[in-house]
């Protein structure tokens, strides 16, 4: 099966970004593609076997879902790897120095929405990181 790869290079250092990737109180302020949705719940146990939970929904209320999995391995400041609930396989890697660091997500794709679409809505979620980050 083909992966898909998003990637954004934030103007921080690696440590931030981590922290901000990873803690609730952050995921919570970034995960949502556009301005219409947020994430009002995020739990998140950074470790190998540790699960993770955070409720995307749209902000008039129509729809929510939860996207969860558990982590497969994590090496602090450079590697999370997990497997959602639908069991596709999730990388992301953290190259980063004192100044700038680099977030490359890819992922297994599914089946009901097109590969564009897809990449599409990973990348916005990633821009809103980047944004947020560098913003706080």
């Amino acid at each position: 099966m083909e992966t898909i790869t998003v990637q954004a290079t934030v103007n921080a250092p690696v440590n931030k970004v981590w922290n901000y990737w990873n803690l609730p109180e952050h995921i919570t302020k970034w995960c949502q593609a556009s301005a219409d949705w947020h994430a009002p719940y995020a739990d998140n146990d950074l470790r190998p076997d540790g699960k993770f939970k955070t409720t995307m929904a749209a902000k008039d209320g129509s729809f929510s879902f939860d996207f969860e999995g558990v982590y497969d391995a994590v090496e602090e400041h450079k590697l999370i790897s997990y497997t959602m609930a639908d069991g596709r396989q999730v990388s992301i890697t953290f190259n980063g120095d004192a100044d700038t660091t680099t977030v490359t997500e890819t992922f297994d794709p599914e089946s009901t929405n097109p590969i564009e679409m897809q990449q599409g809505g990973w990348q916005a979620i990633l821009d809103s990181f980047k944004k947020y980050t560098e913003e706080n």
